[in-house]
């Protein structure tokens, strides 16, 4: 025999107020839960601003020591386009992976260059710094060590 209308109509009612709860929980802890997954959060702009002078820099200075030139002034740069975000394990330690695009121009030139960059970040042992990171050799080295430059603390 089917049960009476009125007690079906009940347990759906039921069911919908479970499932109006559960996925309110769900929509409130999912962000949470993925935002730690990551760990380590998008970089602040100024740090991107910094990251990206300083390998100018330090490209700009390995260039001008092979040709045995005059380093050139500091890079300027703007407008950073983040377009992708990834972790990578460098050693015993995570850092992020960036890519995207930005615009700079050298030293006292009126060019503005719009150029793609790929840039390797990791965060400091307290959360309050970060370090620009450069790989070393290839990427198929299984052993792949990096070289770590520290951003200055703007404060």
């Amino acid at each position: 025999m089917l049960p009476a209308l009125s007690s079906s109509a009940g347990i759906i009612a039921r069911l919908r107020h479970w499932g109006v709860g559960a996925l309110l929980l769900l929509c409130l802890l999912l962000p949470l839960s993925l935002a730690g997954c990551g760990g380590l959060g998008r970089p602040p702009r100024a740090v991107l601003l910094q990251a990206l002078t300083l390998q100018i820099q330090l490209t700009q200075d390995a260039i001008a020591q092979a040709l045995q030139l005059e380093p050139s002034g500091e890079a300027e740069v703007s407008r950073v386009r983040l377009e992708r975000q990834q972790a990578v394990p460098m050693g015993a330690i995570k850092g992020l992976r960036l890519q995207g695009r930005f615009d700079w121009r050298l030293a006292g030139d009126p060019i503005r260059v719009d150029t793609p960059f790929e840039l390797y970040l990791q965060r400091g042992e307290r959360g309050q710094s970060w370090r620009l990171v450069r790989p070393s050799g290839s990427a198929a080295d299984v052993s792949q060590e990096w070289f770590s430059y520290p951003l200055p603390l703007r404060g």
